[in-house]
Parts: structure tokens; sequence; C-alpha cells
């Protein structure tokens, strides 16, 4: 039976139950107990079926991803019996983080296995249910936090970078074509038409590993149930992971790590001699109109915090100022009527440096691989009464710039 034929089923048992309940309202009384009864049994014929449905629909869903076929008996397996669900995940994902696997019910363990990841294939098969030759994929909750709290820190994460998130980390190739040197023409009667074929490159976007480096943590807070072990961990791995990242996909050189936004990006303008600190309102406008209008619909400034501050004591020609506060509730605040995104791993006015960044971010790739994987070192630091906790995510990154230029950046003279 398929989804829809199942939904109308339970509209049926829906209507079913709001006619109990109204008839007893409409004379004025509560329900009787054969009423009660049987609103019960309507209510758990309800439930029953939407966990039909939404078995049926993955199913569905399932099908129509590998080609219309219908799902073997192993896919229709996993569809319709899914594993412990998140609150189960998360209640064992916590009890493992405060006592380890050793401490877990069977119940949990089976849970815990489920997301078991080794750090190198082959050992998957001699360090499953260990502790330290191997890490755990963090619940959905866990990782939200972790990636938050890398939001915080720099401005990569909050501009409109491209986020896409693979199931591997292989190198990712991403095609590119420059044709807008080419245009129409007019067809004389009878006249052949003209070929013009279009030229293809590509870009590669590579995933590094990232660690959060250690964090240790005394038995002692691990067994207080008040200390936030989840959201401490959380804030901790995700502050560490969110520096790293922000500085490379800012300032990257693409040697051993991704090519950073800075480095992609295309020469826009170059501030006259004695300009080492300071930017003129010309400055800002010619870096502005560098940038091809189709770009601009959706261009942001990105700078420092220290930019920020001499831009905001900028007034064009005729005392108005370049940076606007936003009004309305919600409402950004913008510079020569654009959005800005504060990134502290932007350089800062220097001489020679590159301080101001223009342009259509959405332009940037950040690449995550899914999945964050935390490791729980319990004897190396058992002399101590600690437990070590290290989180390890991969990622890259890289200006997708197909020839026109979409980032641009003024620079400071060198004196």
């Amino acid at each position: 039976m398929n989804s829809i034929e199942l939904r109308r089923q339970r509209r049926a048992i829906f209507e079913r139950m709001q006619a109990i309940v109204s008839g007893a309202e409409a004379e004025g009384r509560d329900l009787t107990a054969e009423e009660r009864s049987n609103w019960d049994q309507a209510d758990s014929d309800y439930r029953s079926l939407s966990e039909r449905i939404e078995r049926v629909e993955r199913i569905e869903e399932s099908a129509r991803a590998i080609g219309g076929r219908e799902p073997t008996i192993a896919e229709r397996e996993t569809l319709e019996n899914p594993s412990a669900s998140e609150t189960d995940m998360r209640s064992a994902f916590t009890q493992y983080l405060r006592g380890g696997m050793g401490s877990l019910n069977p119940e949990q363990r089976a849970a815990m296995a489920s997301r078991y990841e080794s750090l190198t294939p082959e050992a998957r098969a001699l360090s499953v249910g260990t502790d330290n030759t191997g890490g755990y994929s963090v619940p959905d909750e866990f990782q939200t936090q972790i990636e938050s709290n890398m939001q915080a820190f720099g401005g990569m994460r909050d501009s409109r970078s491209t986020i896409l998130r693979t199931s591997s980390g292989a190198d990712l190739l991403i095609p590119t074509e420059d044709d807008t040197a080419q245009t129409g023409a007019i067809l004389a009667e009878n006249t052949q038409v003209t070929e013009q074929d279009i030229t293809f490159a590509q870009t590669s976007v590579a995933t590094y590993m990232y660690t959060s480096k250690l964090v240790r943590v005394s038995f002692q807070l691990l067994q207080d149930q008040s200390f936030p072990v989840e959201s401490w961990l959380a804030g901790k791995l995700g502050d560490r992971l969110g520096r790293i990242t922000n500085t490379h996909f800012t300032t990257g050189d693409g040697s051993s790590k991704p090519y950073g936004v800075v480095t992609g990006a295309s020469a826009g303008v170059t501030g006259a001699a004695g300009q080492t600190t300071t930017i003129l309102y010309d400055d800002i406008v010619d870096l502005e109109h560098s940038i091809d209008p189709a770009y601009r619909k959706s261009a942001q400034w990105m700078m420092s915090d220290t930019m920020l501050k001499t831009l905001k004591k900028l007034k064009d020609g005729d005392g108005r100022p370049l940076w606007m506060s936003g009004m309305a509730v919600r409402e950004p605040d913008t510079i020569l009527n654009y959005r800005y995104v504060i990134n502290q791993d932007v350089a800062v006015p220097a001489a020679s440096a590159k301080s101001l960044l223009f342009g259509d971010f959405s332009k940037y790739l950040i690449r995550d691989v899914v999945g964050v994987t935390l490791l729980r070192l319990t004897e190396r630091y058992a002399d101590y009464l600690q437990v070590g906790f290290l989180a390890f995510s991969r990622h890259g990154g890289r200006l997708i710039d197909a020839g026109t230029d979409p980032i641009k950046y003024y620079q400071h003279p060198a004196s």
C-alpha cells in the first residue's frame, strides 16, 4: 500500500476522533467511558499509522533514489527498522562521555557501536568497542553545537559562502567555463551558422583532516551530573576547530591546507602612496565598481573590525557617512548599501596588507565531510584522574572563479 492511501486512512481516523469530541462538546458533557475508550483506540491507531507512513515514505524515497526499482530485502529492513531514537542516542552518548563504554548498558552499547568509526579502515575489525583506536561519530545535536561555535569565530561561515557537505573526502572536481567574451550574431539569409565551442576547465577542492587537539577533563567533573559535559565539550572543541578552519578559509595558501578567499581573490584597487593604514572614499567606490554588476547583486564586504572602524569615519563629498545602521528590526548595517561581514582573519590596515574584500561570496565553496568524530582517551591520563577528549573533522575550501573575478580586494601601498 502506498503512502497516499495510508494518509487517507489516517485522515479518516482523525475525523473519527474529532467527531467523538465534537459530539460530547455539542451536548455540553464530558466523554463517556465508551467514547473515551473509542477515542483512545483511535489515537493509538493514528500514531501507529503515522509511524507506518513514515517508513513507507522512506521506502518510496529510496526507490526514487535508486532509479525507481523496488528496494532489496536488506534495504527495506533497514528503512522499516531504524536504529535507536535520537533521544536514546544522545543519552548513550552523554553516558559515554562521562564513563566510557564500560558504563553503558547493552542497549546503549549497541547504539554507540552503530556510530563507531575507525580512524583507519584496516583497524576497524580490531578496534570495535575500544576507546583509543577509533572514535564515535557524534549525535546531530552535538555536531550542531560544534558548528554553531565554529560560526562564532571569524566570518567565512557567516558570509554567503556556499557550504557543501559530502559523504566522501575525495578531491571534488568542479567544472568551470567562461563564455563571457562570446556573443550571438546576425545571420544573413542562406548563410551557414558560425560554430563557437565553449572551453571548459575544472577546479579541484581537496579536504584536510582537522583536529581540535586534546582537552582533558577530571574524573570529578565527569561524575558531577550538574556539569553540562556535552555543551562544554562542544564549545571547547568547536571553538578550536572554528578558529583554525576560518583562518585557512580566509588566508590559506593551498599548500597542505585550503585555498583561502584572500588567496583566491583578484586585485581590485591599490591605495595611493602614503595610505599604508588609511583608505579613501574614492578607493571604496572604485573597489565596488571593479566587480562586474552580475556579481554585485549578491555582493558583500568583508573586513576586520579595525577596518570597519576606519570605514565608519569616512564620508562622501556631501558629508554623508558610508556606514549606515539598519533601522528596522533585523535589518543589517550596510556600507554603500551593501551588507558586510566581520572576519578577524582578514588583515588589519597596514603596509601592503589586503584589508578589504568585496564581491559575491557564494562563489567561495566551504566543503565539509559529513560527521565529526570524537575520541575518548581513558588510560592515557588515568594517573592524573583525567580523561582526554579530542575531535576530528575534514574540511576544504576554495574560491570557484571561472575567470571573471567574483571577489576582489583593496591593498594598501608598501609605503
